[in-house]
């Protein structure tokens, strides 16, 4: 059985070399955070970032595709439009959707803030927030620290800035690559992320900040953008839900001392794999944070008709409620996974399809297989694996990462909204 990842043929071309520093390891960019008590007056918890390039970068973003938008989105939509930006602002404990226009005077107002304390434009300035909907921004306790951020800026704020945008993360999400040319120069890329949960693909639910000293053109990084979140960030689901705050962002102020990547080229297409890689290690540790989660499951379709079709199947399982909580139990239940299969609107013929946990065939030909059951749980018991879909109709693959559905998951996500207002009504803020 032959595996078309596209990633692992990338790794293995490429000597990409992974380094300290997150988002701040590529030349010129600082960063910080401090602690406002946007969620809670009396927490110390760190929840507001700010990245920040030395020189103007060439800026892109890919913004939620929920019709119901947060107002940092709308007006980072806006500001992003000129193609250059200098700085991020981030927040955590407050998402600052479904806040009307006093949501878009806040989140203008935290823009306007970073950017007198850093002498750019406003529009030089992007916004982020993430955190409870329909509540509005504590912008009082935001707007007078902003200077006091900015101060704190320096090369070393990645680990800072990475646990200032979590929410319900356990952990801070970083990763960074040095990426050597043949000439013997070198660039960086670098991120942060956040998300743990509403994570879906189209795109998750998360917030991801990206940084190289690469020199890319607009259309370049344009080009290489769409096409690493599309490998990326695209292909990882925890619950099924799009939020209203999604958001990637990648900046590319060209420090690095090395030649101007041009279109076509085979440095192009190095940066566009070293992208890919940086977003797919990030989208990875979402997925293996993923609230209350405890399975990190890779769905592959092999051999689908078209690449539609194989991702429309991937996606089916990977989503599919009944199929999560036999990864949950450790139950390899393989009708479950074509049955998902059967539904997702890909073109199959059930008689030919074949699946595998981890290399072990469960279903051959549409039919049981006579894999022993007890060979099948050992795998399903582990904390990671990977089942595999072959469709054997075609050429196209997709694949898709997932996790299990947990008891504490539901609990966990039964009652933050009404325990935030029981809180802030206790504490006399509404």
């Amino acid at each position: 059985m032959q595996t078309t990842d596209m990633e692992t043929s990338a790794q293995a071309r490429v000597p990409f070399q992974p380094i300290e520093g997150g988002i701040t390891a590529p030349h010129g960019f600082r960063a910080a955070a401090i602690s406002c008590g946007i969620k809670n007056p009396e927490a110390t918890r760190l929840d507001l970032a700010l990245i920040v390039s030395d020189t103007p970068a060439i800026t892109d973003a890919v913004f939620t595709t929920n019709k119901v938008r947060a107002a940092c989105v709308r007006v980072s939509q806006q500001h992003v439009k000129a193609g250059e930006a200098r700085a991020i602002i981030a927040n955590s404990g407050n998402a600052n959707a479904c806040t009307g226009p006093q949501g878009i005077q806040d989140a203008k107002a935290m823009c306007k803030a970073a950017a007198e304390a850093l002498g750019v434009r406003m529009r030089d300035v992007l916004v982020c927030s993430t955190g409870i909907i329909g509540m509005n921004m504590p912008i009082q306790r935001i707007l007078p620290r902003v200077a006091e951020l900015a101060e704190k800026l320096n090369p070393e704020g990645n680990d800072d800035a990475a646990r200032a945008i979590m929410t319900s993360d356990t952990k801070p999400k970083s990763y960074a690559i040095e990426v050597p040319l043949p000439s013997g120069a070198s660039f960086r890329i670098g991120g942060i992320a956040k998300g743990a949960g509403m994570i879906c693909p189209n795109m998750a639910t998360m917030l991801s900040f990206i940084t190289t000293d690469a020199k890319v053109s607009k259309d370049e990084l344009r080009r290489a953008m769409r096409f690493a979140v599309d490998q990326s960030f695209n292909r990882i689901t925890i619950d099924g839900d799009t939020s209203t705050n999604d958001t990637v962002i990648v900046m590319s102020n060209g420090q690095a001392d090395a030649p101007a990547i041009k279109k076509g080229s085979p440095e192009a297409d190095l940066f566009r794999r070293a992208l890919q890689k940086v977003m797919m290690e990030l989208a990875k540790m979402i997925v293996s944070d993923g609230e209350r989660v405890t399975k990190f499951v890779e769905i592959r379709v092999l051999h689908a008709r078209t690449q539609a079709d194989a991702k429309k199947a991937a996606e089916a399982v990977a989503k599919s409620l009944l199929v999560k909580c036999s990864f949950h139990g450790s139950d390899p239940n393989w009708g479950r996974i074509i049955h998902a299969v059967g539904y997702s609107g890909a073109r199959i013929k059930e008689e030919l399809i074949d699946i595998y946990f981890n290399g072990l065939i469960a279903c051959s030909g549409g039919l049981t297989s006579k894999t022993p059951v007890t060979d099948l749980e050992k795998v399903v018991k582990e904390p990671r694996f990977t089942v595999t879909i072959d469709l054997n109709t075609g050429t196209a693959s997709h694949n898709v990462f997932t996790t299990d559905l947990s008891e504490a998951y539901v609990d966990f996500n039964s009652s933050e909204y009404s325990a935030a207002i029981h809180a802030k009504r206790q504490k006399g803020l509404t």
